[in-house]
């Protein structure tokens, strides 16, 4: 029997869909969208044997993807809620998508919202993309990364522990490439949370903002958003919130580093990841193409949670530059910096 409090043990079936009672099943939702999809799950490769929630995303058959893209969702959220809105609109528009529940989130493995080693979770999510890039019907396909706040900061961490062209580039969409001043717990709690981690790691005792208050601006959607059956709504867990105060301290530190193509794009009023954070991957990164858009007034949650004329603009930006890298290549990339 799984461990009381696995996330995999713990997350009920949902009720509906995000998208409400019709289409009544998730083929039936694709098939209008002009997509397929499906879920499995994933085990890990070394001796720890984890099991991973996956779910793919593909164009309609006959049609050959452009490209694949590999998919990082945020913390206490999950691949099956609204985070499949941005795979489908993908995957109708020609790309393949493959996406995990992080461990300790949705229904992979582990205590809910423990994620106390982020590099090992990194090194889960690249077995599993691996996996996925091995496979005969994907030879030569440009792959992608994409990932969305503590996903962003993800993608990054598996760009700077794998090889330069393992990427043809990554979509960071309010990267958590340092946790925002704004909800980052004032000194001296972060010593403090750091001395008691030692002792009760797993205690969901930290105390932070309504995330989904902060994220989401229409109200209808936060309703929505809030009645994801296996969303994590409790405290962080002293464990996680140490682990992810290093990782983006690390980040913080590594832009420099940066070589990837990339698109990062942010909400200028976003509260919870920090869009000057972004401003300065852009200015520091080594990329050569490299492309950033602030939008001015959005919140954190830009693909789902703002009006839907505000999606299409990010959406389109996000196809925009996708579409572009699977072209014959160019004799140079831009450099290219946006407010909306």
């Amino acid at each position: 029997m799984p461990a009381d409090g696995d996330a995999s043990a713990t997350a009920p079936a949902p009720a509906v869909h995000f998208w409400g009672d019709h289409p009544a099943t998730e083929a039936e939702y694709y098939a209008a969208h002009g997509a397929e999809g499906e879920s499995s799950y994933f085990t890990t490769p070394d001796e720890g044997a984890r099991r991973l929630f996956t779910r793919a995303w593909r164009p309609r058959a006959p049609a050959r993807p452009k490209a694949l893209v590999f998919m990082v969702h945020g913390y206490g959220n999950d691949v099956s809620w609204t985070f499949q809105s941005t795979a489908v609109f993908l995957a109708r528009s020609g790309f393949a998508c493959f996406a995990a529940d992080l461990p300790g989130h949705g229904r992979s493995h582990g205590l809910r919202a423990f994620v106390p080693d982020l590099d090992a979770a990194v090194a889960d999510l690249l077995a599993f993309f691996r996996a996925v890039r091995a496979r005969e019907e994907h030879a030569g396909l440009p792959c992608f990364l994409f990932g969305e706040s503590m996903g962003g900061a993800i993608c990054l961490l598996i760009h700077l522990r794998t090889r330069p062209d393992e990427w043809a580039g990554a979509v960071l969409v309010a990267p958590m490439c340092r946790i925002s001043d704004r909800i980052r717990p004032p000194w001296p709690l972060p010593e403090i949370l750091t001395f008691f981690a030692r002792f009760a790691p797993t205690a969901a005792i930290v105390p932070t903002a309504d995330l989904i208050e902060k994220s989401v601006k229409v109200p209808a959607k936060r309703v929505i958003a809030a009645r994801n059956p296996v969303r994590y709504n409790g405290r962080p867990r002293l464990g996680t919130v140490i682990e992810l105060l290093r990782a983006t301290d690390e980040l913080a530190k590594r832009l420099g580093e940066v070589t990837v193509p990339f698109l990062v794009v942010h909400g200028s009023a976003d509260e919870v990841t920090d869009p000057e954070v972004s401003r300065a991957l852009y200015e520091a990164a080594a990329s050569k193409d490299k492309t950033i858009k602030i939008y001015d007034g959005m919140l954190h949650s830009l693909l789902f949670g703002e009006p839907d004329e505000n999606i299409e603009r990010v959406r389109g930006d996000i196809l925009a530059w996708f579409n572009e890298r699977c072209m014959p290549p160019a004799t140079s990339w831009h450099r290219d910096i946006t407010v909306e």
